[in-house]
């Protein structure tokens, strides 16, 4: 009991520095978790009706790439660009979940409270971004990740990102304005858009 309600802590707390991941409202489920199903009855009940994929979607070839289209699509204000940059309910049900260390023993932690804070805090923080720095230039000087990723199974993971910027009449700083960074198969998507604005 005490490991599950760390393993909700500790979640709660990459919920907001970074780890998450933007759905539209319709897409959030109810997050009420019955603590003792096992996790692959979790597993099955968040995945049923979720088409099975097996790649990442769209994503880019590179993680610079990445980082500078998530950059002009902030500027531009581009939702759409910005959505499809972004691991999806099926991506993270089927390929990000099952290997994902807070979703193995000994956290156990259920993936739809998992999605739902991951979810949630990506909305937030990409709605707070918009707010604050979209539609304008940003003066992208680039970007730098924690130099060791995480392997997790096919993917691998990193972050904690800073992003480099020099907006025009203001001083030049690094702001964290996603959260983690997936490839799989020589393909990128952002795990979420959590920051810390």
């Amino acid at each position: 009991m005490v490991s599950r309600l760390a393993a909700v802590g500790a979640l709660c707390l990459v919920a907001g520095c970074g780890r998450s991941s933007a759905t539209t409202p319709a897409a959030h489920r109810s997050t009420h978790v019955d603590s003792l199903i096992p996790r692959a009855e979790a597993l099955r009940r968040f995945r049923a009706g979720i088409p099975p994929v097996d790649s990442l979607a769209g994503g880019v070839a590179t993680r610079d790439a990445l980082v500078r289209r998530y950059v002009r699509a902030l500027e531009q204000r581009d939702t759409v660009a910005l959505r499809r940059l972004l691991l999806t309910r099926s991506e993270f049900a089927y390929l990000y979940y099952p290997t994902n260390p807070q979703g193995l023993p000994p956290y156990d932690l259920n993936p739809d409270l998992m999605w739902f804070m991951l979810s949630t805090g990506s909305e937030k923080g990409l709605t707070r971004a918009l707010a604050e720095l979209g539609g304008r230039q940003l003066g992208y000087r680039g970007y730098g990740c924690d130099s060791v990723p995480s392997r997790q199974g096919a993917n691998t993971v990193w972050g904690p990102c800073l992003v480099h910027l020099a907006p025009t009449g203001e001083d030049s700083g690094s702001q964290r304005l996603f959260g983690l960074i997936v490839e799989r198969g020589g393909r990128y998507k952002f795990v979420s858009y959590a920051n810390r604005r």
